[in-house]
């Protein structure tokens, strides 16, 4: 289960590349100081989504949510990083686990590395004519 607060200062995770990296802005925060969880679920579902697509060799859309869990409060003026990868396949579904990290004081003494939420989406691949189609065995985009 989720700890919902890990206050250590980490470090971003080295054996694999961020998908996607975005600045939180301003205009994306609630009263409270805080961006908005469904901010960052948007911002999930883009980075799990091009994992997908680049496995699926095509188009996909999500179908479920199957899990988002939120660790800590992403503040304006974060830099928010989504980690993706593929955790399984089936005929024509893929789940891809995403970890989301935030820089904090983004380059000031003290920075902070925060492992702000974590989630799991499934997504199906999809023909022309938007119908469910079988995943590929291997990705074009793939080593």
């Amino acid at each position: 289960m989720a700890t919902y607060s890990n206050n250590m200062k980490q470090d971003l995770p080295s054996d694999r590349e961020a998908v996607l990296r975005v600045a939180a802005m301003p205009k994306e925060s609630n009263t409270g100081g805080s961006i908005f969880g469904g901010w960052l679920m948007g911002q999930v579902d883009i980075a799990a989504g091009i994992i997908a697509i680049q496995r699926a060799a095509g188009r996909v859309a999500t179908v479920a949510v199957n899990n988002f869990h939120f660790r800590e409060a992403v503040l304006a003026g974060d830099l928010v990083s989504c980690y993706a990868e593929v955790i399984e396949v089936g005929r024509t579904s893929m789940t891809i686990h995403v970890d989301v990290y935030s820089q904090r004081h983004l380059g000031a003494p003290g920075a902070a590395v925060l492992h702000v939420a974590d989630a799991e989406l499934t997504y199906v691949a999809l023909d022309d004519e938007r119908r469910p189609r079988t995943v590929p065995e291997e990705s074009v985009d793939e080593p």
